[in-house]
């Protein structure tokens, strides 16, 4: 069985990655199922398809994940313009991180100070206040999870998005988290094997 996670690591049919990938049908499976139902719904009505591999472009590439060619050319064969409009505000937007504040107690050790990006007016203006929001939202994750709050989940509302779209954003960045690491991994595995 040949996944979306095996075209990403460049897993063939019967090769060693495989069989090991083979040895754990369920997760392999679930994975698929999650990126189908994340991005070949029959429900588009709270969260367009051009906004979901928006905000999957957007996910991999402040990751600066290889994955990102992938999702790039899903957009790009969605919708040109948009990703043209994501890939010039990219180099203001990609940091490192993690940052954030945890509450008050023993993890406040850990408490580290970053940059909280928003959308300028040209990136605005291109993609229109809702997906605008998405991307901060999608940002903050990224970079910032440990900085959700219910004022985050209050500017998505503000501008647009229902609160079953905040859960499909949520979990498109969710998944999209899973699925680079499980490629990282896996791409090392695959050099060790090679």
């Amino acid at each position: 069985m040949t996944d979306v996670i095996d075209r990403l690591v460049g897993i063939a049919p019967g090769d060693a990655l495989d069989t090991l990938r083979d040895q754990r049908p369920s997760a392999r499976a679930n994975a698929q199922a999650s990126y189908d139902a994340l991005f070949h719904a029959d429900e588009l009505a709270h969260v367009a398809q051009r906004e979901r591999l928006a905000v999957a472009y957007w996910t991999v590439a402040l990751s600066q994940s290889p994955t990102s060619a992938y999702y790039r050319d899903l957009l790009a064969a969605e919708d040109a313009p948009l990703l043209q409009a994501l890939e010039s505000a990219l180099p203001g937007a990609v940091t490192s991180g993690p940052y954030g504040s945890y509450p008050e107690g023993p993890l406040s050790v850990e408490d580290v100070a970053g940059p909280i990006w928003q959308p300028d007016a040209a990136l605005a203006a291109a993609v229109g206040d809702r997906l605008a929001a998405a991307l901060a939202h999608t940002h903050l994750l990224v970079y910032r999870p440990r900085d959700s709050s219910p004022a985050a989940i209050q500017a998505l509302l503000d501008a647009g998005w229902s609160v079953d779209g905040i859960v499909t954003l949520s979990q498109l960045v969710a998944f999209l988290s899973f699925q680079l690491r499980v490629v990282a991994g896996l791409t090392v595995l695959k050099g060790e094997l090679a």
